[in-house]
């Protein structure tokens, strides 16, 4: 009797134990499905009274789909046989609502091993349910939005370096699929040099120790192309801080390093292009005073040489002016091609046909460089027309044939050849001093010996050579880049040691009409007056020597120093100027000012101008003005002479 009230009191304790767990539903089930009990977990979590549920199939807390499938009672049947079922699934409330279960069903057996029921666990873990699909849910997102990624190479390494992921845009940059990469080292994308130099391993090191390698390379591509890559690594660890493996991202840049060399070849351009301008406003600036001390040096030269011929000397004297007057020439020669590189030299551009131009030339350098030199001109079908000044062209040509014979010292070819270029916009944008359109190239090609990079990068410079001492001046190809750059045009130099060197000079095509010149009449003598030349110049020697000289030629000579003073003359009734010889450049208004102001007084004055310098006051665009009459610094008295006289005679319009 004793013993079997203590089992009702074990069972009430068990009982009241039950009741107490109020996160699980506890329950007994009969062999049937039945439910037999019922504790206040349960109803808790499933909203069902005790009165409710007892004595109702357990089934009833399935969802419908369940319960079509025959789940309860596959659950039921595999506890029977197996002693229990677990299983997580969605279950129904009494409201109708559903949550996420963990299920235990056990099997009860009496001593005889009799089925007597089962004892059915459940717990609500939805929470955790909801959280999984979460993170299942991103880890969707995540893996989408690397799927969606086609402009990066986006893939997982373990740590020793083997592709575990690949993304479509790994595929797409670097030409592998899946199967081809994944379980590969991911060294195959570097360049044998790079991985004779360990770079791959020590990245991954880099990686292992700081959390992160960023770098720029070459990387190489399945069919061995190389791409300009930016790559970066970083580590991947554990909830432990222990090291999983890398994410690696990798970008396909070379567009942009491309940009950033042509950028940078740009800019090398301009720095070179500036120092040529800076050297050459320093040229022309001591040109302008070198030329008015030249032309007072071989003015009284050429004074003496003809007052000596009146009397006897020695051949020794005369033999010395010779050398000085040569030398003088000479040098006047030589500022002449500094004016040329410093673009101040007055150009006289015409529209003109470069075929033409250069069936009368091919003769004349045949002459000039000998018979070891075969000189072929070739011209260009429908060529267009150039505005160029010819003579300036021929001495550039010219300058440029002897640079070619020079450096094919056992004879070879000289071509010359005119074609019609169109420059566009990515062309101008690697020579930025060329502004888009329509040009005639003309390409000066020898088969000489060639020019390194490093003396290409000076060759326009003045003075420089890479002839001996006394061999020449250096300033042949300096006076070819000032004469093109002044006509509008671009001056490209290409060459190889061994393999010849081609310039190729563009000037732009000219869209006016040719004028056909004028008629010219005889000239009208006005008869054996003494004409009146007033002379304007502000360096007080060279305005003696040209007064002394116009003197000896029988004009009455006026003399002014400044423009003001010279306008001051002409203001005056009289005396009657016919001609009016004044220097561009001058302190204060310069000569070309003065000469409008003088026509504005004297509707008949003529004109003619004198410079070693221009600076742009008479010549814009590299030409001389319309109407405007040019004599270059130092001139010749025979010169001077000849323009003098060619001008008063000239008729009137």
């Amino acid at each position: 009797m004793e013993h079997a009230v203590n089992q009702v009191a074990d069972a009430q304790r068990l009982q009241l134990l039950i009741d107490a767990i109020v996160d699980y539903a506890i329950y007994m089930i009969e062999p049937d499905g039945t439910i037999a009990s019922w504790n206040s977990g349960a109803a808790r979590l499933k909203g069902y009274r005790a009165d409710e549920v007892i004595g109702q199939s357990f089934s009833m807390f399935y969802t419908p789909e369940d319960r079509d499938a025959g789940l309860p009672q596959r659950a039921i049947a595999t506890a029977a046989e197996k002693g229990r079922f677990t299983a997580e699934g969605w279950r129904v409330r009494k409201d109708g609502s559903r949550f996420w279960a963990m299920v235990v069903l056990d099997a009860i057996k009496d001593e005889q091993g009799k089925l007597l029921g089962f004892v059915k666990v459940t717990r609500d873990i939805t929470e955790r349910q909801e959280a999984h699909e979460r993170l299942l849910e991103s880890e969707r997102r995540y893996r989408r939005l690397i799927e969606a990624v086609v402009d990066y190479a986006i893939f997982q390494l373990d740590p020793a370096g083997n592709v575990v992921t690949w993304n479509p845009g790994a595929q797409r940059i670097k030409g592998y699929e899946p199967d081809e990469i994944i379980g590969q080292h991911f060294s195959r994308f570097y360049r044998d040099e790079d991985r004779a130099l360990e770079i791959p391993r020590k990245a991954l090191e880099q990686a292992a120790r700081q959390g992160r390698f960023e770098a720029e390379g070459w990387r190489v591509r399945k069919d061995g192309s190389k791409f300009w890559a930016s790559v970066v690594i970083d580590r991947i660890t554990d909830e432990n801080g222990e090291l999983v493996g890398f994410a690696k991202v990798t970008r396909d840049i070379s567009e942009r390093k491309q940009a950033q060399e042509k950028l940078a070849e740009v800019q090398k351009q301009l720095l070179a292009s500036q120092k040529l301008e800076a050297v050459g406003q320093l040229s022309g600036g001591i040109a302008h005073d070198f030329n008015n001390l030249l032309m007072i040096v071989m003015g009284n030269l050429e004074t003496a040489e003809r007052h000596l011929k009146q009397v006897p000397v020695s051949s020794n004297i005369q033999r010395a002016l010779g050398h000085a007057k040569r030398s003088a020439q000479r040098a006047a020669a030589l500022t002449s091609r500094l004016l040329a590189f410093s673009r101040r030299q007055a150009l006289d551009p015409r529209p003109m046909n470069l075929n033409k131009f250069l069936n009368g030339l091919q003769d004349f350098l045949q002459r000039t460089l000998g018979e070891r030199i075969e000189v072929q001109s070739v011209g260009g079908a429908g060529l267009w027309q150039v505005e160029v000044d010819p003579d300036h062209l021929e001495s550039a040509i010219v300058n440029l044939a002897i640079n070619a014979r020079d450096a094919m010292p056992q004879g070879g070819k000289l071509t010359i050849e005119a074609a019609n270029v169109a420059a566009d916009e990515e062309y101008c944008l690697r020579n930025p001093e060329l502004a888009p359109g329509q040009y005639v190239a003309l390409c000066v090609t020898d088969t000489g010996t060639g020019m390194s990079q490093d003396v290409l990068q000076h060759v326009f410079e003045p003075f420089f050579t890479t002839k001996e001492a006394g061999a020449g001046t250096g300033l042949g190809l300096s006076q070819v880049y000032g004469f093109v750059k002044q006509s509008g045009g671009h001056v490209k130099i290409y060459s190889e040691v061994g393999h010849g060197t081609t310039v190729k000079m563009y000037f732009p095509r000219f869209h006016g009409v040719v004028e056909e010149p004028d008629d010219v009449s005889e000239p009208v003598a006005e008869g054996d007056k003494m004409e009146t030349i007033l002379v304007v110049e502000d360096d007080d020697d060279l305005r003696a020597y040209v007064s002394d000289v116009l003197r000896d030629l029988n004009y009455r000579v006026l003399t002014a120093s400044s423009a003001q003073a010279a306008l001051t003359l002409l203001l005056q009734d009289q005396p009657h100027i016919n001609l009016m010889l004044t220097d561009v450049v001058m302190p204060g208004m310069n000569g070309r000012e003065l000469g409008k102001r003088a026509i504005q007084i004297r509707p008949d004055l003529r004109i003619l101008y004198m410079t070693g310098y221009s600076r742009n006051a008479i010549v814009h665009q590299g030409r001389l003005d319309k109407g405007v009459e040019l004599v270059e610094k130092p001139v010749s008295q025979a010169k001077l002479a000849l323009r003098v006289r060619e001008i008063l005679d000239r008729p009137r319009p």
